[in-house]
């Protein structure tokens, strides 16, 4: 940092609509980059099942929750003048070397360190947040590192099924991914999160990965009934492709199927979906229909074709529905 006085960090506004993000890695950032431009008070919940890379290096040396994604969301609400975008970039700075710092992210040692300090893992989010003036909080969705099975018909032996062990092997798969579940499968959830979802005004679920980032947050029991009961609005965000691997060859609609099929009980509001996805058949309308909810269309892709939301596009989006009184 430079050597001039450290501005105040920013807060949440205290009158902002209560908004709760659930997700994780580049899908999570999207919505959190956008929310955050919004007068809310905004707190995203992250998925904690990240075994790859330097994540997963950290969670199995130290026993610690895999940092990755929960840094990712933390710098997505650093401020956008000269002291968040600094701290985004050291957060996301990654070593190249030779040696046993190889690709790890700077936020994920500082994160990690930082817990092993605190041994809180909420207290020691909330203590990078207040670092990097975050316009948010950023909480685990569990409070225990959790694994991903997942069913998949591979492509290689189509009449059979087998079980994929491991985010991020579910996440690369050769196969087409019929069902995911988590190891232990009744984990217990971050209080703070369950609290959030109960006392939201908005619950944003996705985009990103569908099996691996996105419906794990609805396999944690305690969170699901949160999510089920809480009086808040629920808005889901489709993606904007498909991913190579994890969903190839699934529609929208099949999205918002493998949804329904992993929370039944869950019931949605609106789906955000970018116009490229909106069929004139009336297929999707017809889906959304079916969970409760009405279909939002705008340009929210980043240029057409990308696999990117834009910011500012997909915070004018949720700008038209997320306030009080607009239905």
């Amino acid at each position: 940092m430079s050597g001039s006085a450290a501005p105040v960090p920013p807060t949440a506004p205290d009158d902002g609509v209560r908004v709760v993000a659930l997700g994780g890695g580049h899908g999570l950032a999207a919505s959190l980059s956008a929310l955050r431009l919004l007068h809310t008070r905004l707190t995203g919940i992250v998925t904690v099942a990240d075994n790859g890379g330097s994540s997963g290096r950290l969670r199995e040396e130290l026993g610690v929750l895999p940092p990755g994604d929960l840094r990712m969301a933390l710098a997505a609400l650093c401020a956008d003048d000269q002291w968040g975008r600094q701290w985004a970039t050291v957060l996301q700075h990654r070593f190249r070397s030779g040696g046993a710092l190889h690709d790890h992210a700077v936020g994920n040692l500082l994160i990690a360190a930082i817990w092993d300090i605190l041994d809180d893992h909420v207290a020691g989010l909330d203590l990078v947040g207040d670092l990097l003036g975050a316009r948010g909080r950023v909480l685990p969705m569990a409070a225990v590192p959790l694994d991903i099975e997942a069913d998949v018909r591979l492509h290689a032996s189509p009449d059979h099924v087998t079980v994929v062990r491991g985010q991020s092997q579910v996440a690369s798969v050769d196969g087409q991914v019929l069902a995911v579940r988590l190891d232990p499968q009744d984990p217990p959830a971050c209080p703070e999160a369950v609290r959030a979802v109960e006392d939201a005004d908005w619950v944003v679920v996705g985009p990103g990965s569908w099996f691996t980032s996105v419906m794990p947050n609805l396999l944690v029991p305690q969170l699901r009934d949160a999510l089920e009961r809480t009086p808040a609005r629920r808005a889901l965000v489709l993606n904007l492709q498909e991913q190579e691997g994890e969903t190839e060859g699934l529609s929208p609609t099949d999205h918002l199927d493998v949804l329904a099929a992993h929370a039944p009980d869950l019931r949605i509001d609106v789906v955000l979906a970018d116009h490229s996805l909106v069929d004139d058949g009336g297929v999707l309308e017809r889906a959304a229909r079916a969970l409760g909810a009405r279909v939002v269309a705008a340009e929210v892709a980043a240029r057409p074709g990308a696999d990117q939301h834009d910011p500012s596009r997909l915070a004018e989006t949720f700008e038209g529905f997320l306030h009080p009184g607009i239905q």
